[in-house]
């Protein structure tokens, strides 16, 4: 992938003499640069496309001095600036790091090629060109997942040589974790959002200039240097997202979680229906919907179960008709699924008469996800 377009439009931006810039790939997997007009936002560098919980899309705008505060407290993390592997697409707010990073730190990024997808032989070959003694890239974890995967004596060296590999989009279990661990890899999971100029707690604990907190509902409150300037379509007042506290900006995100006594985060889920899976944001409602669409589905149910490979996998529970379905029922339905959902189908299916139901009359959604976390079995 030819990066120079992009770079040059990102510095320019960075040092005001250009406009904002979104960042796509073409169906052929090349670059697209976009010139974005961001009316009422002063020194915007970038916008995000992001897609919330509804699958509404947002455009997260990031200004020049979150985008500044988040390298520098990166490098700080990482104890060093170097030489960077993008190897995620470059409309994640991750990849666009990648460039950022990059032209902060007047280092030479190198670009593997994703145009058929990502596979641990493209990404050795790409880590390969990487000239510089300090080095870094951004995963997923479905991507070190794939790596780690009986990995090739090439792969394992070009690994360890990282000096930090920065895993977020999605949970990590922690087979992998220890699996790279095992393997001598140093990983550093993540995590953040568009709206925080990507991951701003580093296994568990701020960046610094990074402020967390727990608000009385449960959700995660991120705040500081490093939060986005808004959505381009929505003030503040509108979107409720974005928030001033004694001088402080604060973002609210659709999660829960917990501080210990030491202030280390423990993320313990979303608030919303979104299932992360392979680093992809997937609604459980958008996906119902199209389940309960085939003939012979009288209600479906869907959740996010643990995956050692996707982070979350997506799995359903469906009423058919005439349940017991038959086997060729069964698979009949899951290839209808699987044309018109592709990636976000469920990986694993339980049918039945009914839904399970709660005496109240509503669906039983936590003994339904019992069940189909037993039945995907972790895998």
């Amino acid at each position: 992938m030819n990066i120079e377009p992009a770079l040059k439009a990102l510095a320019a931006a960075l040092h005001g003499e250009g406009p904002a810039v979104e960042l796509s790939a073409a169906p052929d997997g090349s670059l697209v640069v976009d010139h974005v007009e961001t009316p009422g936002y002063d020194d915007a560098v970038v916008v995000v496309r992001t897609s919330g919980s509804t699958g509404e899309p947002k455009s997260t705008v990031l200004p020049v001095e979150a985008l500044a505060a988040s390298s520098m407290a990166t490098a700080i993390a990482l104890r060093g600036e170097g030489q960077w592997l993008l190897a995620l697409p470059v409309q994640y707010v991750a990849g666009v790091q990648v460039l950022v990073r990059s032209l902060f730190a007047g280092t030479r990024p190198w670009a593997m090629d994703l145009s058929h997808g990502f596979t641990p032989e493209r990404f050795t070959a790409a880590a390969l060109e990487l000239t510089d003694n300090i080095r870094f890239t951004s995963l997923v974890p479905t991507q070190l997942q794939r790596l780690l995967e009986d990995p090739s004596p090439d792969t394992l060296a070009v690994l360890r040589r990282f000096n930090g590999i920065l895993l977020g989009g999605a949970p990590a279990s922690a087979s992998l974790l220890d699996a790279a661990t095992r393997a001598g890899v140093r990983v550093v999971t993540t995590y953040g959002s568009s709206e925080t100029c990507g991951g701003c707690v580093y296994d568990g604990v701020p960046l610094e200039g990074v402020q967390v907190r727990i608000g009385d509902d449960g959700r995660i409150l991120l705040g500081g240097d490093t939060v986005a300037a808004g959505y381009l379509e929505a003030p503040d007042r509108e979107s409720g997202a974005f928030f001033e506290e004694d001088g402080t900006r604060w973002f609210r995100t659709n999660d829960l979680g917990t501080l210990d006594s030491d202030g280390r985060l423990t993320v313990l889920g979303r608030t919303d229906d979104v299932i992360i899976t392979g680093g992809v944001k997937v609604s459980a409602a958008q996906v119902q919907a199209e389940l309960e669409k085939s003939d012979g589905v009288t209600a479906a149910f869907v959740a996010g179960v643990p995956s050692a490979e996707w982070g979350q996998a997506v799995a359903a529970y469906v009423a058919v008709s005439g349940s017991p379905a038959s086997a060729e029922t069964a698979q009949a339905l899951e290839d209808a699924w699987h044309r018109a959902l592709g990636f976000t189908a469920p990986k694993t299916v339980l049918t039945a008469a009914e839904l399970l139901m709660l005496p109240n009359g509503k669906p039983d959604r936590l003994a339904m996800t019992a069940r189909l976390t037993a039945a995907h079995g972790g895998k």
